[in-house]
């Protein structure tokens, strides 16, 4: 009876060169299939030992761990463990290396090996890792593992022949039993990045600062800080540097209507002009510098290579509410704009984990709701100081957002508990190189930014605000009556039936006003309050008047702080809403996702307003 090949697996990290291993050992020998009852690839072929006899060779799908977060590392996993039915388990494995990247690689490895099956690694990519200015100790590493380890180079087939025998000498002799594995992930991580550390002979300034920087930025406690620090200095800035930028702005359009009005005789048109274009489209555009900042230091974190890291932070926090690290990056897209952030979500493989993430997306402050906190916190928070550089509308500022993370948290793990009922899954992800931004890419990202922001200003917001500002200049109050234009107006008579519903949490007429249009776009709550207080305006002195001091006389600072708490939740964007069904390809989930976020604004805003009043405010 003719003995069997050994069936050799190919087994490590994605982008670790083993598929150009695998087609540098087979040739075209390879044969191309599926794995019984799944969609994933199965590659296999046959390889000789330098006595001829063969050797079947399969190349499995690149994987981070035998604890599987996708339907390609679940397959991986079943293999090395002879789990899979109708698939025999590897007579030996051969574990893929990147040489330059062995502190992510190796954690892998290390549970593979003490799987105790005959194994030899393979450092991969060592002219890369060379080239670099990293050079690494084979033997030393082969020592600290207990199993041989080849330095090899797939793509231009060096080191194949060690390789093969090698391989041979392990299914020949088999290895003692090894050490038990470290229970816990942390564990595993020390252990490999400590291995990894120990077979280096010499490497470059710039990879012995990567690693000093990382053990910092990653500190499970330390790291923390660090983020809640850098968004901290972003929200001062956003407020600090863009003074003086808003007041240009604001000038332009003050001097844009006081031209217009002494230009145009009194009528429908010169209204329109400078109580619906001006007054709303300009009180939204004026906030485009801040939104400009806040761009800004996301695209140096994101260039700087500093994003990943902090979604690397992030993991342990967010796994205590069922997500893991994968969510962070899309949650964080979503401070821009929960559209991308929402589609960002294709990359989370546990499906359940990407629902909740969906779910959760606009809890995120993003750059449309700057524009309502900015009014309301300049109309109503002193610019003081409370202590060296820090200002207090900035901590209020940062307050909001940190008030919508929590939020989001806290939303998470109920629908993770109750609704899709998932745990959060493994986080593992290659820490980019840290690097220095581009000036030029920087510019061009925030142009694009800027030109996105004007034209959502010149279509959606300036659509909403004309339509508004028609339906409160129809029809036309009586002369000599008290009521005012706004109340008589089609729109005011549409607010009445809204009023009493948000009356209980302290939110006036004008508010109830606004608030439908904001549906469109939040930023659009800021243009209708705008044209709603220039159209009921008793002269041109009074609608000259910027917006923050109007609502300072006429609102009460409980209700300020109860309209801030609803924008942190309320799901107030059409467009939101329609990338959510696209994404969950029905309206169940985009119908529970503006239940909850409406009934979660309501009570927040009733509770903040009750507070408030509570202490005379």
């Amino acid at each position: 009876m003719t003995q069997m090949p050994p069936l050799v697996a190919l087994v490590g990290n994605p982008n670790a060169g083993k598929s150009a291993l695998f087609n540098a050992l087979t040739g075209a020998r390879q044969k191309i299939a599926n794995y019984p009852g799944v969609t994933v690839e199965r590659k296999s072929g046959r390889a000789t030992f330098a006595d001829g006899r063969p050797a079947e060779m399969i190349d499995l799908p690149g994987a981070y761990s035998l604890e599987p977060d996708s339907l390609d590392e679940a397959v991986t996993r079943d293999v090395v463990l002879g789990n899979l039915e109708g698939h025999r388990r590897p007579d030996a494995l051969v574990i893929v290396l990147d040489a330059g990247n062995l502190d992510n690689h190796l954690r892998f490895a290390l549970e593979l090996i003490a799987q105790g099956l005959p194994t030899v690694v393979a450092l991969n990519m060592i002219d890369l890792a060379e080239r670099d200015g990293l050079l690494l100790d084979s033997e030393t590493l082969a020592r600290a593992l207990g199993v041989p380890v080849i330095e090899t180079v797939a793509v231009r087939r060096r080191g194949l022949e060690p390789l093969m025998i090698a391989l041979d000498q392990a299914l020949k002799n088999p290895r003692p039993a090894q050490e038990p594995l470290a229970a816990s992930f942390g564990a595993r991580n020390q252990q490999a990045r400590d291995i990894a550390r120990s077979v280096i002979i010499s490497e470059t300034a710039g990879r012995q600062w990567t690693r000093r920087l990382d053990a910092i930025l990653l500190h499970p406690v330390g790291g923390v800080i660090i983020l809640l620090a850098l968004l901290f200095l972003m929200f001062q800035a956003v407020y600090g540097w863009s003074e003086a930028p808003i007041g240009w702005i604001e000038s332009g359009f003050a001097f844009a209507s006081d031209a217009i009005t002494n230009t145009l005789p009194e009528g429908l048109f010169r209204s329109f002009l400078t109580d619906g274009v001006i007054a709303g489209v300009g009180s939204v555009i004026v906030f485009l510098p801040q939104i400009l900042i806040l761009f800004l230091f996301i695209l140096l974190l994101e260039a700087s290579g500093y994003m990943t890291r902090a979604a690397f932070v992030m993991d342990r926090m967010m796994a205590a509410v069922g997500l893991s690290g994968h969510s962070f990056i899309p949650l964080l897209s979503s401070f821009a704009c929960a559209i991308p952030g929402i589609m960002a979500t294709r990359t989370i493989m546990d499906q359940k984990e990407r629902l909740a993430t969906i779910l959760i997306a606009p809890l995120m402050t993003c750059s449309a709701r700057l524009p309502v906190y900015t009014v309301i916190i300049g109309a109503f928070i002193p610019a003081s100081s409370v202590g060296p550089g820090i200002g207090l509308q900035g901590l209020v500022l940062f307050g909001l957002y940190i008030a919508g993370i929590l939020g989001a948290m806290l939303a998470a793990a109920v629908i993770q508990r109750f609704v899709t009922q998932s745990r959060a899954s493994s986080f593992l992800i290659e820490m980019p190189r840290y690097q220095w931004p581009r000036p030029g890419d920087i510019a061009i990202n925030l142009w694009q930014r800027a030109w996105v922001f004007l034209r959502r200003a010149g279509t959606i917001i300036f659509a909403a605000t004309i339509i508004l500002w028609a339906l409160l200049s129809f029809p036309k109050a009586p002369e000599g009556s008290n009521i005012s234009q706004v109340e008589y107006s089609v729109a005011g008579r549409i607010a009445d039936g809204l009023e009493p519903i948000v009356r209980p949490i302290g939110f006036n007429h004008d508010i109830a006003l606004a608030l439908i249009p904001a549906m469109a776009a939040r930023e659009v709550a800021v243009s209708a309050l705008a044209t709603v207080y220039a159209i009921d305006a008793t002269d041109e002195d009074a609608a000259a008047t910027s917006l923050g001091p109007k609502l300072a006389a006429d609102w009460s600072l409980a209700t300020a702080l109860a309209f801030l708490a609803w924008f942190v939740f309320a799901p107030q964007c059409i467009s939101t809403i329609a990338v959510t069904r696209r994404e969950t390809n029905g309206w169940k989930w985009p119908i529970f996702m503006v239940s909850y976020l409406f009934a979660l604004a309501y009570a927040a805003a009733g509770i903040t307003y009750w507070t408030a009043r509570s202490f005379g405010l």
